[in-house]
């Protein structure tokens, strides 16, 4: 400010302090304008058309984040700073309160800018798929929470006019208090680096939690929350933090794999199994899918009986087909040559402990897809075959009495009743 009172003076021009440190003032802001003007409106337009127009997407996602916006606000700060030293008196008020309001804008847009160069950084990384996989945003959350805390206690700082260590120094005795403020924070940080560093779960996949209702895909893996968007189209929200201390299931694997399981059972009325009749195996020879095993089978039987003299006066004395093992690899073969079920991987038609409600028959087996609709179309094709056919191998299926069958048999009985009576009876 000296050097523009002397300058002036040479001039014939006189000031007194006060005017002078209003000029001084008055220069820094014009020039301040006039770098905004230049950034803003010329150079930050241009490369912004120039972007919008650019087939290089790294040009658009800067663009879209504002990158450049903040870096030049930082630098409009930086200006004020060395104009205010250079210009104004050292160790006056005046200042002193522009150099601190400068270094805190300059603190905030740097933060800003480092807050836009991570969402660039996030936003790239999306459009690849080995980086997609990896669950980054919620570890630039944290290191964004981090860099705030930096940041806000270097503004503090700077504006009481202490050193930061005091200031951290002092934050020692509420580290209990800020454990439990940030008791959320912290712990979505661990788990989203668990989560990244393990590949536990991505965008896009499939997770199933009971204990918090969800089931559908994932949309959004934060900081403190995981967003699953339910088949229903509901939104299930889920700390981060749960996903490392309880267990979730990843379909992702299953989508992966190309196959999608079918695990459904039917109970067989167990009073309806019984040895096939000749007649039986000869109506069942028809087949095509149980020929090559009847006929091997039948010749298996043939010569065990023979070989241990079986008289077949009793069927305790001689092997013999029963109904339910032949609909059990009627079954298998049935699926061994359904153009929709995958044979590379496990194929299986097994029995279950038989209960109360019968013998239960397992159909175990992977679609060619796994796509949800289709999926259930196949599964369902199947098992109506499966209902359609069990009568051919003098099956039934074990239903609990409905109503109706309550009043069939309830009609039934009046009317054994009613035809057993006499008319003398009824008079």
């Amino acid at each position: 400010m000296k050097d523009l009172v002397s300058f002036l003076s040479a001039f014939g021009i006189v000031l007194d302090p006060t005017t002078s440190i209003l000029v001084v003032l008055g220069i820094i802001f014009v020039f301040v304008l006039i770098v905004h003007f230049i950034l803003h409106r010329v150079v930050l337009r241009t490369f912004e058309k120039r972007a919008q127009t650019s087939q290089h997407l790294w040009l658009q996602i800067i663009t879209e984040n504002k990158l450049f916006h903040r870096l030049a606000s930082t630098l409009q700060g930086v200006i004020v700073n060395i104009q205010a030293v250079l210009w104004l008196q050292k160790g006056s008020d005046v200042s002193e309160i522009l150099i601190i309001a400068a270094q805190l804008w300059i603190m905030l847009y740097s933060l800003l800018s480092l807050f836009s160069l991570l969402d660039v950084i996030y936003n790239f990384s999306q459009k690849f798929t080995i980086t997609s996989d990896i669950p980054l945003k919620g570890i630039f959350q944290g290191v964004k929470l981090i860099s705030s805390l930096i940041i806000g206690i270097m503004m503090i700082s700077r504006i009481i006019g202490q050193s930061p260590a005091i200031l951290i120094s002092g934050l020692g005795a509420m580290a209990a208090v800020l454990m439990l403020v940030f008791k959320d924070p912290i712990l979505g940080l661990v788990a989203g680096i668990q989560l990244s560093a393990n590949r536990m779960l991505k965008l896009g996949d499939w997770l199933e939690m009971p204990k918090f209702g969800a089931d559908g895909a994932v949309t959004d893996i934060g900081l403190t929350t995981v967003k699953v968007r339910n088949w229903d189209n509901t939104i299930t929200t889920i700390p981060t933090y749960a996903l490392v201390s309880d267990a979730f299931k990843n379909w992702s694997g299953m989508s992966q794999s190309g196959g999608r399981r079918i695990k459904r059972s039917i109970n067989i009325d167990t009073t309806s199994i019984h040895f096939l009749s000749a007649d039986e195996i000869q109506r069942l020879m028809n087949a095509r899918l149980l020929k090559p095993y009847i006929d091997s089978r039948s010749k298996e039987i043939e010569e065990y009986n023979r070989t241990h003299n079986s008289d077949g006066v009793s069927v305790l004395n001689a092997r013999s087909m029963t109904n339910v093992g032949t609909f059990r690899v009627y079954l298998t073969e049935y699926l061994q040559n359904h153009p929709r079920i995958r044979k590379d991987m496990t194929l299986m038609v097994r029995q279950l402990a038989p209960g109360a409600e019968g013998l239960p028959i397992e159909i175990y087996a992977f679609t060619n897809t796994v796509a949800w609709l289709e999926y259930e179309a196949i599964q369902a094709d199947i098992f109506e075959h499966i209902f359609a056919v069990v009568d051919e191998f003098g099956l039934r299926i074990h239903q609990a009495p409905t109503g109706n069958d309550i009043r069939t048999r309830h009609t039934s009985s009046c009317r054994c009743v009613g035809s057993s009576q006499s008319p003398e009876s009824l008079t």
